[in-house]
């Protein structure tokens, strides 16, 4: 079994809350490969990111950093519930800024893996740093054309007034206007959809199946503007040139990561690309179910020592 140290990485003007959990029969005289793990949005290290995926990865061998993005979970940061794609791409290189500080890590052998919309910033990050050898996107979304789109209410110049005019009420003195991303129980998700992707993310986060403390499924809408803009993909063609492996179920939902995985795959500047489409399996199963987290390890942990220790 892995064991875990809780550490806090310096940002820009606050602290990142991470996890590092460590291999089996640990030295810390040796170099041992890396990887980072990011959790999905709205999510934190204590979810799938740090216990499904970074424990499994830990047991074989790596170095795991699992951390809480900026201005959410137990990571600093004002003000709360900020979900902006510019921070948290910056998240992960003050995390391997960090890493390479370790002794017991191996500078040259650092990969980088996300959840959900943690998977797209994990594609982001491995585009602009390449410190991070190899990239891995677990069911990822492109969380500024889910802005544009979905959370936009595909009105995204719209959603962008109501933003601008949220924000100035607040800096004048009003409320922060703070939304609950997910209705508050599966039956309530049922009421008023029928997508897979939103009932399934209401019974892992809000039942005791997923729910951590730092979960929180909520974001300050007046400082989304930034994500209207963004996109993940952006320049892949020329700067994604490092291994990537996106790995997706069959069943699309709402939230858009088959159509994503399809987008980055097809667009990767990178030869040595793979996409794995695990049959039966929707989105939210590949956060903590067996049934789809074990074929999806099938395929990432080798595909993470070929890169990261065999090319060592």
């Amino acid at each position: 079994m892995s064991t875990i140290q809780t550490v806090s990485i310096p940002n820009l003007a606050w602290e990142i809350a991470a996890d590092i959990l460590f291999p089996p029969n640990f030295d810390s005289k040796k170099k041992y490969p890396a990887v980072v793990s990011a959790h999905p949005i709205g999510s934190c290290k204590e979810q799938t990111s740090g216990n499904i995926y970074g424990k499994a990865i830990a047991e074989e061998g790596f170095v795991v950093v699992a951390f809480d993005a900026s201005f959410q979970g137990a990571s600093g940061g004002l003000p709360r519930f900020i979900e902006n794609p510019e921070f948290r791409v910056s998240d992960f290189r003050f995390v391997v800024d960090y890493l390479q500080t370790l002794p017991y890590v191996d500078p040259n052998a650092i990969g980088v893996l996300g959840i959900c919309g943690g998977g797209g910033y994990a594609i982001n990050a491995a585009m602009t740093d390449y410190r991070f050898k190899c990239c891995v996107g677990i069911t990822p979304v492109n969380f500024g054309r889910l802005s544009r789109e979905a959370f936009g209410n595909y009105d995204p110049a719209s959603a962008l007034e109501g933003m601008a005019k949220q924000r100035t009420l607040e800096v004048q003195g009003g409320e922060r206007l703070v939304n609950n991303l997910l209705p508050p129980s599966v039956e309530d998700a049922k009421k008023v959809t029928s997508d897979i992707d939103v009932v399934e993310a209401t019974e892992y986060y809000k039942t005791s199946r997923g729910q951590a403390p730092n979960g929180c499924t909520r974001g300050l809408y007046s400082f989304n503007s930034a994500a209207l803009a963004w996109d993940a993909f952006n320049h892949a063609e020329v700067l994604l040139t490092k291994p990537f492996m996106a790995v997706i179920g069959d069943k699309p939902g709402g939230f858009g990561a088959y159509r994503d995985a399809q987008e980055i795959y097809g667009r990767a500047g990178t030869k040595e690309k793979q996409i794995v489409v695990l049959p039966g399996v929707s989105h939210y199963m590949l956060y903590d179910k067996p049934e789809a987290t074990k074929p999806a390890l099938e395929q990432v942990l080798p595909f993470l020592k070929k890169h990261l220790v065999e090319s060592r």
